[in-house]
């Protein structure tokens, strides 16, 4: 019995996977196809926290931009120490391109990100709001993707779907296979279906009347998902949270397995806090352990068919991102690995009860929200 249901979880797995590629080729159809929306002056915020890799190349694409109206960089950290600075110095800026250096050490809660955010937030004096994560970088028709989504009536903010890069090494390649070949497809599949609730750090953009609306930064000072809370309280406010027609690149830099795990259980912790019973979906969408489990319990054709249809779907799915994205992400003779690591991170992120980001240990509260230990 326990072998027949192993099989039929890992069967109805790479359905909902090859479900998940057809969601992203679909998703395909609409780059460079949607209207693209009118230039107007645009204050880009980008909390910074420490080097990474490539940080200088992340911020400079998101100032390179064929964008007919003047683009403002505000970048904040909170050390004035902070090598980030370096990078913000370096970028090429001109007079209709401009980088703002925030140093500013006050803390506004346990979520260090919107405590930057809040001192940053005086800087920025546009009517367009755009904020994104540091390890994002943008193409160059991203703020016009964007507008234009934003322009749609009923949307009150919009967000970016996001593909990976390994920016430090092997640890840090396997991540980048998780965001392009596993939670790329999902969010993907869930927008087709219309069920996606998705607003993530890769990118919020809002007008500053709504932001205003919905509190501010400040609302969300001592929540660990503020990207997710702040499109619930757009949503609230009746407005829809629309998916832009354009992928952005996410810059993985985790030098180690350990690293890499710290930084996936908190994010899966995150998701798990927000929709228990998400997370357990998105387990099917990893059939592979089921599928090797069912062939080591009764090994032969039928559950060795199973392995190869399970790893056949996450090539296919590969297969199509890439296709999207115009670059192969990671070898896909990792794509098993990647598979089993994931499935160990969801099991395991129902245990965890505190994570650490940015140097602070967190410790996870109800409804979402955290505090520093």
């Amino acid at each position: 019995m326990l072998v027949f249901i192993l099989g039929g979880i890992a069967a109805i797995g790479s359905g909902l996977v090859l479900a998940a590629a057809w969601a992203s080729w679909r998703f395909g159809a609409r780059l460079g196809a949607a209207p693209l929306g009118r230039a107007e002056p645009v204050s880009l915020l980008k909390p910074l926290h420490g080097a990474e890799p490539q940080l200088r190349a992340n911020l400079q694409s998101f100032l390179d931009q064929d964008w007919a109206a003047p683009i403002t960089l505000v970048a904040g950290i909170q050390r004035e120490s902070d090598p980030a600075a370096e990078a913000v110095a370096a970028l090429a800026t001109g007079d209709d391109r401009r980088a703002v250096l925030v140093a500013d050490a006050r803390r506004h809660g346990a979520n260090a990100k919107v405590g930057n955010l809040i001192n940053m937030a005086p800087a920025a004096d546009a009517d367009l709001i755009v904020l994104s994560d540091s390890d994002i970088a943008a193409p160059r028709d991203y703020l016009s993707c964007i507008a234009g989504a934003l322009a749609t009536p009923g949307v009150g903010a919009v967000t970016c779907a996001y593909a990976g890069r390994g920016d430090g090494g092997f640890w840090s390649l396997l991540g980048a296979a998780m965001l392009s070949y596993q939670f790329l497809p999902s969010v993907l599949f869930a927008d087709a279906l219309g069920t996606g609730d998705a607003c993530m750090g890769s990118t919020i953009a809002l007008r500053r009347e709504m932001l205003t609306r919905i509190g501010g930064f400040e609302a969300f000072a001592d929540i660990l998902a503020d990207d997710h809370a702040i499109g619930a309280a757009v949503r609230a406010q009746g407005l829809q949270v629309a998916l832009a027609p354009v992928i952005v690149t996410h810059g993985s830099v985790e030098p180690s397995l350990p690293a890499l795990l710290r930084h996936e259980l908190r994010w899966a912790a995150t998701v798990r806090d927000l929709n228990p019973g998400r997370m357990l979906g998105m387990t099917l969408l990893h059939p592979l352990p089921f599928a090797l489990a069912a062939l080591a319990l009764a090994p032969g054709w039928a559950t060795g068919a199973l392995v190869a249809l399970a790893i056949g779907t996450r090539l296919t799915v590969a297969a199509v991102v890439d296709g999207l994205t115009g670059r192969k992400t990671a070898p896909w003779l990792l794509l098993p690995l990647r598979d089993l690591l994931t499935f160990g991170v969801h099991v395991s992120c129902f245990f965890v009860r505190r994570v650490e980001w940015q140097g602070a240990r967190l410790a996870m509260r109800e409804a979402g929200r955290i505090e520093a230990q």
